[in-house]
């Protein structure tokens, strides 16, 4: 069994990231976890929305604008939803599909839901390292320059360099925004990271007096159209509702993103807003709404189950991992960082050290 290295940077928050991070300092290592937004949980995000009502009055509202839930099909990422810290911040979600919708995969079980947010299992993994100092974080820190000296790696951001050397770096990013960071050190995994296909999703989200209908469902799958989700965000479990209003989120299909990848956002609300007015078949009533543009929702499908792999070079210290190896969005981005966590010698729970991947 490999000797982990003592002092390791982590670069990206989302899941991958925020589970090498915690099973890192559970081993007693020092993890200094940074990423480009505010907080933890990359794509498993929840946003603020603020607006002026008609009556002069200050609103706001949470909308779930990333992933809109996940499934667990591995044993061992069903295990971990129902151990440790994740027990706490996960719950199942019933969802009610609208009628003509595309079937969710029965075989992959329901869907599995962060609350009281998305972010909210990513905090959990957290909270326990950074509450005893093993864990120290820089937000709002886009990482843009790994250096390796003789003393270890620095990682810097524009300009602005993080304390101390590490003995490790993991990278747990979008393949695009790893490249850069690969390339002075590992130009064969920067060539293969970037041609990884990844999906890009133009997201609405917003608030809206109610429909003049009751509807009895919570999620639609049009079979057809410009629009993959549509999800009403109150009918979440743990969602707090402004009341009196339907809290909508709508995501594009990964075609029509990619065809309006550069038009100019506002350009995008009218389509979505229009496009969701048609399917439902009556005006919405918005009082507020935003898009939101993921250049890398998910991974371009392989038509491949789970897998587990990630790159680890122990010569230079250098890892990557994320959901554009493991295979499947959330889950998927769960198995690529066991897989790394067990070529450093950390398996985590249930994982199996035969099934990672190394790259040298």
């Amino acid at each position: 069994m490999p000797t982990p290295p003592k002092k390791i940077a982590v670069i990206g928050a989302g899941l991958a990231g925020a589970t090498c991070a915690q099973a890192l300092a559970a081993a007693g290592i020092s993890v200094h976890l940074v990423d480009k937004a505010r907080g933890p949980g990359g794509r498993l995000a929840t946003r603020r929305l603020e607006w002026t009502d008609a009556q002069g009055q200050a609103r706001s509202a949470r909308v779930d604008h990333g992933a809109p839930g996940f499934t667990a099909q591995d044993p061992t990422f069903q295990a971990f939803l129902q151990q440790g810290p994740a027990a706490a911040a996960v719950q199942p979600w019933a969802a009610t599909l609208a009628a003509g919708s595309r079937p969710l995969r029965a075989e992959a079980g329901p869907l599995q839901l962060p609350v009281p947010d998305m972010p909210a299992l990513c905090r959990a993994l957290l909270h326990a390292g950074t509450a005893t100092g093993a864990i120290t974080t820089s937000w709002s820190f886009a990482a843009d320059t790994l250096t390796r000296q003789p003393e270890g790696w620095q990682v810097a951001a524009q300009g602005t360099v993080l304390p101390g050397h590490f003995d490790a770096v993991l990278l747990a990013l979008p393949p695009a925004q790893a490249a850069p960071l690969l390339a002075a050190h590992k130009p064969d995994w920067a060539q293969r990271a970037s041609i990884a296909l990844m999906q890009p999703c133009w997201t609405l989200m917003g608030v809206a007096g109610p429909p003049s209908q009751e509807r009895a469902w919570s999620v639609a799958r049009p079979d057809q159209g410009p629009l993959a989700w549509v999800l009403r965000n109150e009918a979440k479990p743990g969602r707090e509702a402004a009341a009196g209003l339907a809290h909508w989120v709508v995501h594009a299909r990964a075609s029509w993103s990619r065809q309006h990848l550069e038009h100019p956002a506002d350009e995008v609300k009218a389509l979505l807003q229009a496009a969701l007015a048609g399917w439902l078949g009556e005006a919405v009533p918005w009082q507020h709404a935003v898009v939101h543009r993921w250049r890398y929702a998910l991974p371009a499908s392989t038509g491949h189950g789970p897998v587990r792999h990630a790159w680890w070079s122990a010569a230079s210290g250098l890892g990557v991992c994320g959901d554009f190896l493991g295979g499947t969005g959330v889950e998927g981005a769960w198995l690529s960082a066991q897989a790394l966590l067990a070529q450093l010698g950390l398996p985590g729970p249930g994982a199996r050290a035969e099934s990672a991947h190394p790259a040298t």
